[in-house]
């Protein structure tokens, strides 16, 4: 007869994610995910298998849980720019109690020079990314509240590259008004 699983799947998840987003996949032993995720090391590999699959399921868990965050952020708010605007001072000024940065960004520098399954994972996430701040670049600009200079696509592009920029600078500097400094003059293109 099988045994039952002795703890909540979505729990140790949650668990090897902050373990990983704290100490990246390289540095992350099995040791650290077994001790950290409070299961034993056969229960891990029959659950998760090894370790990389287990890094792919947490940044599916990641994307899913971030993604849902931003969009629920920015749902309802009357300005395309204010929801922007939102979007940016969030990961300045988190709330929750995470580790610093972005898993996604974590995993794009560390790798994606060696990695295509999570390049292109990462890459899915970043595309999301672009495609909410595009409709919020389009609305804004239906609105006549964002410039038409340049298009929604071009835009997107630019501003999930300075969202990814400034998610690197919160993991290098607590310095709030040089962050939100950043954030006017990126923003300022949108006038």
């Amino acid at each position: 007869m099988a045994r039952s699983k002795e703890f909540d799947i979505d729990t140790v998840l949650g668990k090897a994610m902050t373990i990983f987003w704290q100490q990246g996949y390289e540095k992350t032993s099995m040791q650290d995910l077994v001790s950290g995720m409070g299961i034993h090391k056969r229960s891990m590999y029959d659950t998760f298998g090894d370790k990389h699959t287990l890094y792919m399921k947490v940044m599916e868990r990641y994307t899913e849980i971030i993604s849902a965050k931003m969009e629920e952020r920015v749902q309802g708010l009357p300005s395309a720019k204010g929801a922007i605007r939102l979007l940016f001072e969030t990961t300045v000024h988190k709330k929750d109690v995470e580790p610093k940065g972005c898993l996604l960004v974590n995993t794009a520098v560390e790798l994606s020079n060696h990695d295509p399954i999570a390049t292109a994972k990462v890459n899915q996430s970043f595309m999301n990314n672009e495609r909410l701040l595009e409709q919020l670049v389009q609305h804004g600009q239906e609105n006549e509240e964002i410039s038409g200079q340049y298009s929604p696509s071009a835009l997107s592009f630019y501003l999930h590259n300075a969202l990814v920029g400034l998610r690197v600078m919160v993991k290098t500097t607590s310095d709030l008004q040089k962050l939100d400094g950043i954030i006017d003059t990126t923003l300022a293109i949108l006038d």
